[in-house]
């Protein structure tokens, strides 16, 4: 499945202009790991995907860890003497600690120089910073700001709750022909913040509909296809409490984040380090042919780190492009819509398409003519290839095929062995299995 058969299944006639309109809706959404911010993000979701959406409440035991009370916020400012907002949530949400406790006092400059914080190395940045668990507060501005204040008394006000509620998360489940599960997943629970998070999010949310635009069009995917909109760590970790049982079905799965920045793709591979998706995915980045990069797994980065730990040891890898907190921009005012390029985006969602075609296509054949190269030009299978508009590729691949297929080889082990696309050794073994020169003996 190329961009170009997504754009034409779902009837877009734009999709980087479809997945533009997706990270503009979201940006100046608020969010943390809960509250308003997070359901009004999958509220925008559910105008596309039927998302069900969950509330575990406040206090709910996830293994060692307990679902945090629920914070929301509607305004914040310092203001100096003169009534004047030095610093507005207003303008940016990343003005705030995330969790920041209420606030109301005065306090000179001295007082409240603690409680600011800054990029000196990026000095017209805002950071992002967070205070998730503990109760703490701050305010986060441009280092050139900062610079700039003067000595005076303060206003400084935080108009946030922090109380029981709930943690909020969204799932889609679409159904395959078999039990078993591909998990998609993508974090929800950072404010501003275009390519951590909104690129994954979108990406996530495309492939949703696609797969959800099959299965209505008569087209079931082998997989079931599960879909997680979840705030980073204490939601991967409050939704794997709540389906030790579903992950038994899990065979395959990806999260997906920083899909959108000018960087080379990088895999992180899942713990386990040869698992299906480890492969699907190294093999798709290097048949493409690009500068890519692939990590083995660390116990570091995202909720992979989660689905990987040693109680579950899922196969979950991830796919980036630009690693977290290798690129300047990494948590600040900087990852804005402007630092997100369409076209990488669109790379990346391409990306995972085929690397869904391969977990979905990969299958064991036998040659049924495996006595010597079987003749092909009686067949019409040079014909048919040229009807098809293959090139040699395709032609090479068919040997490849042939003389692979022993019943106990899949169609990635010979894409692997002979460095050809998948898509075209699959396309050879669906030609060969229409002459019945090969059978199909396990998906």
């Amino acid at each position: 499945m190329s961009i170009a058969d997504l754009t034409e299944l779902l009837g877009v006639a734009d999709l980087g202009a479809e997945l533009r309109t997706l990270l503009e809706r979201l940006y100046p959404i608020c969010r943390s790991i809960t509250g308003q911010g997070v359901r009004d993000t999958l509220a925008i979701l559910r105008e596309s995907i039927p998302l069900q959406v969950h509330e575990v409440p406040s206090g709910t035991a996830a293994f060692d860890w307990v679902v945090p009370r629920e914070w929301n916020i509607r305004d914040a400012y310092v203001k100096n003497s003169r009534g004047e907002r030095v610093i507005d949530f207003r303008k940016s949400n990343l003005h705030v600690v995330g969790y920041s406790v209420p606030v109301a006092k005065k306090m000179s400059l001295a007082e409240l120089r603690p409680k600011l914080h800054s990029l000196p190395a990026h000095p017209d940045w805002i950071p992002f910073r967070s205070s998730f668990y503990r109760d703490d507060w701050g305010f986060c501005l441009e280092h050139r700001r900062l610079q700039a204040l003067p000595e005076d008394e303060y206003e400084v006000v935080i108009d946030s709750t922090l109380a029981d509620g709930s943690l909020t998360y969204g799932e889609l489940f679409v159904p395959g022909t078999t039990s078993e599960e591909v998990l998609l997943t993508a974090h929800v629970c950072h404010p501003s913040l275009c390519n951590d998070n909104l690129t994954g999010i979108s990406v996530s949310t495309l492939l949703a509909r696609y797969v959800l635009a099959q299965s209505r069009a008569g087209r079931p995917r082998r997989y079931g296809y599960r879909f997680l909109f979840a705030p980073v760590t204490i939601g991967s970790i409050t939704w794997l409490s709540r389906n030790e049982r579903t992950v038994e079905q899990l065979r395959h799965g990806l999260v997906l984040t920083l899909l959108g920045d000018a960087g080379q793709i990088h895999y992180k591979r899942s713990q386990r380090g040869d698992a299906l998706i480890d492969r699907a995915a190294v093999h798709v980045l290097r048949a493409a042919g690009e500068p890519h990069v692939v990590d083995d797994f660390s116990p570091y980065g995202y909720d992979e780190r989660q689905f990987c730990s040693p109680g579950f040891d899922l196969p979950v890898g991830c796919l980036m492009r630009t690693p977290y907190q290798q690129f300047p921009e990494y948590h600040t005012s900087g990852d804005n819509l402007e630092f997100v390029r369409t076209d990488k985006l669109l790379d990346s969602l391409s990306k995972c398409l085929e690397i869904l075609d391969v977990l979905e296509h990969d299958a064991t054949y036998l040659n049924l003519s495996p006595k010597t190269e079987p003749q092909l030009g009686r067949r019409g299978i040079y014909r048919a290839l040229a009807d098809r508009g293959s090139d040699g590729a395709n032609e090479m691949a068919i040997l490849w095929v042939l003389n692979q297929s022993d019943g106990t080889r899949s169609l990635l082990d010979i894409a692997e062995r002979s460095r050809l696309k998948f898509e075209h050794v699959r396309a050879a073994a669906a030609l060969l299995e229409e002459c019945k020169l090969l059978q199909r003996r396990q998906p």
